[in-house]
């Protein structure tokens, strides 16, 4: 199966979406997350949304892109389709009643060695104009072909490399957390982002996966909080860029490790890197970025 590149540039019809108080706590608990920041509405500065609920708020795209923008690519190359990519600048955190408007475009088709990369730039306005979060988010088409040697990777913000300096021999920390199967149906329906190979064993199986996986964004959630917890004094409001590759799959019913490779200070930023290992001890999560 083949698909082409000349679809970058193309853009995407107009989404349009409120943010309620419901949905903020919903996304929180969907990965137990208790920050006050997230649930008490009694804050003077009032709620705001985990960083990583902005990929919830995009997912109605990619859902249902079709809707959105024609590809030209057959139906069966988009059952293909596993999120590879995430890459996150947030202008400000999202609030509750903020009113987004989304017109997104195709920034960039890619031949990777698994399949082709194809990644959407989604950013979000608020009804000011002002820029509320941008959203590159890739999905790895598997076994699909890009013969045509792909279009679009300048289009696309590089993943800032940890420098060689900075390296450790040993992570500067680890936790194990849990990830059981009935997560896997909690996150699908408090964060409201509906995929079968996430809830349905049949589905799943059929297109060859050893059965029901957990989500990327849910397992890049569960690194945020610790990260948040432990790194930011629990505060998530200053955190301006989020992003990673998601390498392999985490499989519920099992341990995952979220390890801190390395943090670096250039004032006024703080950078951390990360990554989470499944219970195979294979990269879960990579080249996991956050800077605050």
């Amino acid at each position: 199966m083949q698909v082409n590149s000349d679809v970058v540039g193309k853009k995407l019809k107009e989404y349009t979406t409120e943010i309620t108080q419901r949905q903020i706590n919903n996304y929180a608990a969907a990965v137990g997350d208790t920050n006050p920041f997230y649930l008490d509405d009694e804050r003077k500065e009032g709620l705001i949304a985990p960083p990583t609920m902005a990929s919830a708020v995009t997912w109605p795209i990619i859902q249902n892109l079709g809707d959105y923008v024609d590809l030209g690519y057959p139906p069966e190359a988009l059952f293909q389709l596993v999120h590879y990519s995430e890459q996150l600048t947030i202008h400000r955190p999202i609030r509750v009643d903020d009113k987004l408007s989304i017109t997104g475009e195709v920034a960039a088709v890619l031949p990777r060695k698994s399949g082709t990369h194809v990644v959407f730039k989604l950013p979000a306005l608020d009804k000011t104009g002002a820029p509320v979060f941008t959203e590159y988010i890739g999905g790895l088409l598997r076994g699909v072909e890009c013969p045509d040697g792909g279009r679009g990777e300048e289009n696309i913000p590089a993943l800032p490399e940890m420098p060689k300096e900075a390296k450790l021999s040993a992570p500067a920390w680890e936790v194990s957390l849990p990830v059981t199967r009935q997560d896997c149906y909690i996150y699908e329906g408090c964060a409201d982002v509906p995929f079968p190979i996430h809830t349905s064993p049949a589905f799943a199986r059929g297109i060859g996966l050893p059965g029901i996986i957990y989500h990327g964004m849910a397992t890049l959630a569960l690194a945020v909080r610790e990260l948040t917890n432990r790194e930011l004094s629990a505060d998530p409001s200053s955190i301006s860029a989020l992003c990673c590759y998601f390498r392999g799959m985490v499989v519920p019913d099992c341990f995952i490790k979220v390890q801190l490779l390395n943090r670096t200070n250039t004032p006024p930023d703080h950078n951390l890197y990360f990554r989470v290992l499944s219970a195979e001890d294979k990269e879960a999560v990579s080249e996991g970025f956050l800077q605050a």
